[in-house]
């Protein structure tokens, strides 16, 4: 399973290297464009793929490397499944089958972000899980907490579910539905700050992108895409100072 999680890491960066050259049809930017929503972020967010894809393969090197190792490793398989089907989305989503992908992606949610609440509760158990294990998985699915949102977007706009005219009320239903998994999850890990560095990113670009929109709505959007990364940032803060302050919660 070790060099499975291995394998599993290099197949992201390796998938989406044949995906920018259109192994598989136009490349993902390419399809989001043709499908413009309110729940769009800017290009530039996007760049977050390249640290992550860097992380999750220093985690499989970690896992292969290491010596001392806990007989039963419930993280592993899991990671493994969430690299395997991060990975698998990227083709699906360029073939245009977005209804698989948009299940891909929430699978490959669960998946990571099982992991980050577990490595979260137990980092200081195993040597180097700081390092190598929380950080990749806690930004891995810090981001796709998201992207699961933001492409449930297109894919509504794609197969025309709702209005395309105007989409500002279920947009922002889905930035609630966002909001709400984004802080109860960072609750549930008493503050994590790779996840939520990574949401904060994503929505900061969803306000870059929308403020610029000319699309009805999009400067509500933006709006609320700002207060929802600022309250997610105070939230860590907040969880982090009960955390840590004496007599208040649990010490660090």
């Amino acid at each position: 399973m070790r060099y499975l999680a291995l394998l599993a890491a290099l197949s992201m960066p390796a998938i989406a290297f044949l995906t920018m050259r259109g192994a598989f049809g136009p490349d993902t930017g390419d399809v989001s464009d043709r499908y413009p929503t309110l729940l769009a972020a800017a290009g530039y967010a996007f760049s977050i793929w390249g640290l992550i894809f860097l992380l999750d393969v220093a985690y499989g090197g970690w896992q292969v490397a290491r010596r001392s190792r806990p007989r039963r490793d419930p993280v592993l398989p899991m990671s493994t499944a969430g690299f395997v089907l991060t990975a698998a989305w990227m083709p699906v989503f360029s073939m245009g089958w977005f209804v698989a992908a948009w299940a891909i992606i929430f699978a490959a949610l669960g998946c990571l972000l099982y992991c980050a609440i577990a490595t979260s509760q137990s980092r200081r158990a195993w040597p180097g899980q700081m390092v190598f294990a929380w950080l990749p998985l806690s930004l891995h699915a810090g981001w796709l907490s998201l992207a699961a949102f933001l492409n449930t977007a297109q894919v509504i706009v794609a197969h025309g579910w709702l209005s395309t005219a105007v989409q500002l009320p279920w947009s922002l239903a889905l930035l609630g539905g966002a909001g709400a998994l984004l802080m109860l999850a960072n609750m549930a890990m008493r503050g994590n700050l790779a996840y939520v560095a990574a949401a904060v990113w994503g929505l900061v670009a969803v306000y870059v992108k929308q403020s610029a929109s000319t699309m009805d709505g999009a400067n509500v959007t933006a709006t609320c895409a700002l207060v929802l990364a600022s309250a997610l940032a105070a939230q860590y803060a907040w969880l982090r100072w009960t955390r840590d302050a004496p007599g208040i919660g649990e010490t660090a």
